[in-house]
């Protein structure tokens, strides 16, 4: 059972999801500090100071030992630009490994004779040759 086990996890397909899934996070992280600490404050700047995170609508104040009830307006607007950065850079990456796909096809492929052709090319080189 370890045996298969091993050569299960040795799989090119499950190393390269947990390789994939890895640099996901790592990017996920670069993409949070990105917006949260790059992009969001000048947006905030331009907007008199309005500090994206804390934007909400309160639904229900704070009552006594009851917590206050809010949409978190901000933070989904937070979420919505690190997907939308998320998605083009997928975009970026997809679209260019689909060029370097596309040249790889517009390169003519080498025309190999089947066995066939071949006897038959020499059937008729000789039949020239006895004329």
């Amino acid at each position: 059972m370890i045996d298969e086990f091993r050569k299960f996890i040795m799989r090119g397909n499950v190393l390269d999801l947990a390789v994939g899934v890895i640099i996901g996070a790592a990017f996920g992280t670069i993409v949070s500090t990105l917006v949260d600490n790059i992009i969001m404050p000048p947006i905030g700047l331009l907007l008199s100071g309005v500090d994206f995170s804390s934007i909400k609508i309160v639904l229900q104040q704070a009552v006594g030992d009851k917590p206050e009830v809010a949409l978190g307006i901000g933070l989904f607007l937070n979420a919505l630009i690190k997907f939308i950065i998320v998605a083009f850079v997928l975009f970026l990456i997809i679209r260019s490994v689909n060029a370097m796909s596309k040249k790889k096809e517009a390169e003519p492929a080498a025309v190999v004779p089947t066995k066939e052709e071949m006897l038959l090319t020499e059937i008729r080189d000789l039949l020239a040759k006895g004329r």
